[in-house]
């Protein structure tokens, strides 16, 4: 390491989610290269889970904010941005780091504020979306266009948030860099299937399993993946859809499922630490990820590390984690019919499965490991900071 940085993350809320994940494994690795690192965030809150109850990153110096929070709420932000600027400018920061849509705005501004040498953001996924209200959207892009321009750069997890960026006139492409989104897939490689987990889910010996992992929420898909599910039951009787997650919407997908006359095929695992995933992974046939919002899949990374082939919407950052027909199959957003002869065609076939997951295995081994993601961060940083001393743009 050529030079000590002292560095503050901040995020909203550290919530078992995937840019969640993304910040501590980037603080740990920073932490490793010999670095200071702060994480600062707000109150963890909803059914999601806490992730650092469940992992954390040695001699990280962690600050809470508890006006630092995720709904809108003037007074609060007011708040926290005030509190943020004083307490960025006593840390005496060489590098701000913020994620998530409200951090990323408060934390930017009051970066600024503060004087601090050098402002990066990470853009894990859009506040702005097609689901979303109008006057929200037009919000949000005021609020992020202000933002990045507090910003001397911009990484993001996937080229597609890029190209939203650009197009919505957040920020000019120049300012951007794509670090792709980062995981510790060695528990991924190396685990098996666990029959006692097996039986303790109610799954079947030899019974196919559709796994899905995602908070309860909207968006996330769920409800087209119930949707799908009647096709696949009808060929194979004894398959199961295996949700791993937990969230609001849980007591809306279980009438869904009733409805539909399904209990029998679905089963919900819960909230599952990011310890155990990996064990959820090895029981599943493929994998089924239909998010409608998606920075970058975290969980068909994952899934691919496991030897798993996925079924994705060819929306966001999905079409750079699946290679349709090579990894898995990407379908177009929303077509249930397509997902439905995805999970089909990859059922029929366990051949072409393992081939698909076998390439998928290769593909994300090279591409997304966590201590590559850091390496690329750390050169962001170091390269800004050297264009910043000499005075180059």
């Amino acid at each position: 390491m050529t030079q000590r940085l002292n560095i503050c993350h901040v995020i909203t809320r550290m919530i078992v989610g995937g840019a969640q994940e993304n910040t501590l494994l980037t603080v740990r690795g920073l932490l490793e290269r010999g670095h200071d690192v702060t994480l600062l965030t707000g109150p963890t809150t909803g059914p999601e889970g806490k992730l650092l109850d469940q992992a954390g990153a040695p001699g990280m110096r962690l600050a809470l904010e508890p006006a630092l929070i995720r709904n809108l709420n003037p007074l609060a932000d007011l708040i926290a941005y005030r509190r943020l600027k004083r307490f960025l400018r006593a840390g005496r920061f060489d590098v701000v780091h913020t994620h998530s849509s409200k951090a990323g705005v408060i934390g930017r501004l009051a970066a600024r504020a503060a004087g601090c040498p050098l402002v990066v953001h990470t853009v894990h996924g859009q506040a702005f979306h097609p689901y979303e209200k109008g006057w929200r959207n037009r919000l949000y892009i005021a609020a992020e266009r202000r933002a990045a321009r507090c910003s001397d750069h911009i990484l993001a997890v996937a080229q597609a948030m890029v190209d939203q960026c650009v197009a919505a006139g957040v920020a000019p492409r120049e300012k951007y860099t794509v670090v792709y989104s980062g995981m510790d897939i060695e528990p991924f490689l190396a685990a098996r299937p666990d029959p006692a987990l097996r039986a303790r889910l109610g799954l079947p010996e030899g019974a196919p399993v559709v796994g899905k992992i995602a908070r309860l929420f909207e968006l996330k898909g769920h409800d087209f993946l119930i949707a799908a599910a009647r096709p696949v039951v009808q060929e194979f009787p004894d398959v199961r859809f295996l949700l791993v997650g937990d969230g609001i919407l849980r007591p809306t997908l279980e009438a869904a499922i009733r409805a539909g006359g399904l209990e029998r095929h679905f089963v919900f695992a819960g909230l599952v630490p990011p310890s155990e995933i990996p064990r959820y992974v090895a029981l599943m046939d493929v994998l089924a990820h239909l998010s409608l919002r998606e920075g970058l899949p975290r969980t068909v990374v994952q899934a691919m590390a496991g030897g798993k082939p996925a079924v994705g919407f060819a929306l966001d950052g999905t079409p750079e984690v699946i290679a349709d027909g090579q990894t898995g199959r990407l379908c177009p957003a929303g077509d249930v019919a397509a997902v439905s002869a995805a999970l089909l065609e990859l059922l029929r076939s366990p051949q072409t499965a393992a081939e698909m997951g076998c390439r998928g295995r290769a593909w994300v081994r090279e591409r997304f490991d966590w201590r590559r993601m850091v390496g690329q961060i750390e050169a962001v940083y170091l390269r800004q900071l050297a264009a910043k001393a000499t005075g180059r743009p």
